[in-house]
């Protein structure tokens, strides 16, 4: 018979609490280890290296001993027009893909899912998925045998009477090319995360739209859309994250062929600035800039990824 005054087990100790985790965890814990060896090394402590902004760096004398110059190369960032020009061009390509790109994915996942034949759902994954392997020295390559001036396209023209098309130098179209380019290497490699989240969904969702009178489309927009709404706004977060950064080697690839007045964005601002002429401080005052407006980016969208409901990339 219960005395009414049964005693509490005691509460663990917050110390041996995380042993007890830690002696659960173990084995994810080492194999997630290298990963995390890696990315304090190679991302947060170079970081440390942005002291160089506010000061008069060179190389030749070291952090340490280089003048403190405080809050002057940001004010020369700021004044810089061409610093502007590449931020606006940024902006341009990453408002242009998060229209014309961010959605290819999503369709491109919901097409592979309504395949019946698994044979034929797996050789078209596979033929779209292997483009993300390439290099971007080899992507263009390939757009450049297929629309440059004596690619593929023009040979066509030519030989059927007609004038060639300038695609690959002419800056009016480099838009529309570099979002070409990024759709054809990496649309396919995107779909893995929205294919995941279509498999969670519960196939009796569908049964029961269908029984409610519900066509092809209305089961896509009532029950597929808002099964993928999380991932969805997970990603587009993540994706304003990285707004600023619209592909380095992609970009520098193709500069000297439509001009810098076209091509110009932050990551090739910060690399000629700070690499080709030697002004260290200027580039990373410009680089810390980028990266401090990311994060405002991705604060302010999981912030408004919590007004509607959603957890965003980290909850309340």
């Amino acid at each position: 018979m219960s005395t009414g005054t049964e005693r509490k087990a005691p509460a663990l100790r917050p110390k041996a609490n995380l042993r007890l985790r830690f002696n659960r965890d173990r084995s994810l814990v080492f194999m997630a280890l290298p990963a995390v060896i890696l990315l304090a090394v190679f991302a947060y402590l170079p970081m440390l290296g942005n002291v160089v902004a506010f000061q008069d760096y060179s190389p030749y004398v070291g952090i340490p001993d280089s003048p403190w110059v405080g809050m002057d190369n940001f004010a020369r960032v700021l004044a810089d027009p061409d610093f502007w020009l590449a931020v606006k061009n940024t902006l341009v390509i990453t408002a242009f893909q998060l229209v014309f790109f961010f959605p290819i994915p999503i369709a491109l996942a919901m097409l592979l899912n309504s395949l019946v034949n698994p044979r034929l759902r797996a050789a078209i994954q596979a033929v779209v998925y292997l483009p993300h392997f390439f290099s971007w020295v080899l992507v263009v390559s390939v757009f450049q045998q297929i629309f440059g001036g004596a690619g593929l396209l023009n040979q066509s023209l030519r030989a059927n009477g007609w004038q060639a098309v300038d695609i690959m130098t002419n800056p009016d179209t480099f838009l529309f090319l570099l979002t070409s380019q990024a759709v054809w290497k990496d649309a396919g490699w995107g779909i893995i995360v929205f294919l995941a989240a279509l498999s969670a969904i519960d196939p009796a969702q569908y049964e029961a739209a269908a029984v409610d009178g519900a066509g092809r489309w209305k089961r896509m927009w009532h029950v597929t859309l808002p099964g993928l709404r999380s991932v969805i706004v997970l990603l587009l977060i993540l994706r304003l994250g990285d707004s600023l950064t619209v592909g380095f080697e992609q970009m520098i690839l193709q500069r000297d062929a439509v001009g810098a007045e076209a091509s110009e964005v932050l990551d090739t601002f910060v690399y000629y600035t700070g690499v080709q002429n030697g002004d260290w401080s200027y580039a990373a005052a410009a680089g810390l800039i980028k990266g401090l407006v990311s994060l405002a980016l991705i604060l302010t969208a999981n912030k408004v990824a919590h007004i509607f409901g959603e957890s965003g990339v980290y909850s309340k």
